[in-house]
């Protein structure tokens, strides 16, 4: 069974499943720096982390930058974080190994953006 954890305003942003935390996440290739832009809300109602790397979508950089990012920002190894789906799409799932500090992280990058 899969956990829904919600934020303040009661929309989900991630779930606890068996893999670990699971999230969406949309990426802009070529955004001028690497950076995490916060929660955001699309206009089908679901919430996915923004996020902003430098290079450009190709052979792979940008989704390698990304999880760099992500890495860093959640001080989890790299090999910590899986693009489950949309690795050529700009909205990705994303699933990261879950670690006990992982959700307060979370609510701090989206808190911080």
């Amino acid at each position: 069974m899969t956990a829904v954890l919600a934020d303040t305003t009661g929309t989900a942003r991630w779930r606890r499943g068996d893999g670990g935390i699971a999230l969406l996440l949309r990426l802009t290739p070529k955004g001028g720096r690497d950076a995490i832009d916060g929660w955001r809300t699309g206009a089908d109602g679901r919430v996915y982390l923004k996020a902003r790397v430098a290079v450009p979508p190709e052979d792979g950089k940008a989704n390698a930058a990304l999880i760099a990012l992500l890495a860093n920002a959640l001080d989890v190894p790299k090999s910590a974080i899986r693009i489950v789906a949309g690795e050529t799409a700009r909205l990705k799932s994303i699933v990261i190994a879950a670690t006990p500090a992982l959700v307060a992280r979370l609510e701090r990058i989206g808190d911080a953006a």
